[in-house]
């Protein structure tokens, strides 16, 4: 992958001396990764360690946020007493759903360039070095994808999931020109940008993707597809009538409505 040379900006000062950021942001950072986790006690720790073993060979200033979405189990703890080389911070959301999660930990950064990825790290980190470069040169959005030409799919999903993916990719596109993945849980953003895209966004479960892909082409934005290698994981939280249905109604809301 692409190693990220990040210029300097006065939001990371060579001083090492935190710059004044707004009451309830983190202090400012070159990268912040957010994970948005609900009952990921099981996948959480190894995800953990590997994101921040990544990160501390990198020479980006970096922290990780977990979002805690009303875990019933010992996800926030596990967080907590993760032993890592990068900050580790927990915060909690007690709106429910996905899109909340990861709104309610991007729209508290006060890094240079934010992002998602998924509790079970379905897309391996070290793309994130690609996706810097891309940010970098000129890009708002860089977002992982399973369909973009040079992707893999190295583990795929069961047959159910995937024929309801198909569907929804469909009128997906309709609404994110361009763009053949909008579900890929792997997305980093130039912060600025994406804090005023989310400021437009109201969906809460898994359409909150496509809604705030459109605020961010909506507003002139640029957003590129990296090709992943993806792996299914079969511990995943997401179950296709639980949630699969209410992302359809969203998209389909989404749809009739103007950006």
């Amino acid at each position: 992958m692409t190693q990220a040379q990040l210029t300097p900006t006065s939001t990371a000062p060579s001083t090492g001396a935190a710059a004044p950021t707004r009451p309830g942001r983190r202090a400012p950072v070159d990268v912040e990764v957010v994970i948005p986790a609900y009952n990921e006690a099981r996948r959480l720790d190894g995800s953990l360690a590997a994101t921040a073993r990544y990160l501390a060979t990198r020479s980006w200033s970096s922290r990780i946020v977990v979002v805690d979405n009303g875990s019933a189990d010992k996800t926030a703890g596990v967080a907590r007493r993760a032993v890592t080389g990068v900050p580790v911070e927990v915060i909690g959301c007690v709106i429910a759903g996905k899109g909340a999660a990861v709104r309610r930990g991007m729209m508290t950064s006060a890094a240079r360039y934010v992002g998602f990825v998924d509790a079970d790290l379905a897309t391996p980190i070290d793309a994130l070095g690609e996706a810097l470069a891309a940010l970098e040169a000129g890009a708002t959005a860089v977002i992982g994808s399973r369909y973009a030409g040079g992707a893999e799919i190295l583990r795929k999903q069961p047959v159910a999931r995937r024929l309801g993916g198909a569907a929804f990719r469909a009128l997906a596109r309709r609404m994110v020109p361009g763009v053949a993945d909008t579900q890929c849980g792997f997305k980093f953003f130039e912060r600025r940008a994406v804090q005023h895209a989310l400021a437009g966004c109201a969906v809460t479960g898994f359409a909150f993707d496509v809604e705030l892909l459109r605020g961010v082409q909506a507003q002139g934005g640029t957003v590129v597809e990296l090709p992943v290698a993806w792996s299914d994981d079969n511990r995943s939280t997401l179950r296709p009538l639980r949630d699969g249905v209410p992302a359809f109604r969203a998209a389909l809301t989404l749809w009739g409505a103007r950006p």
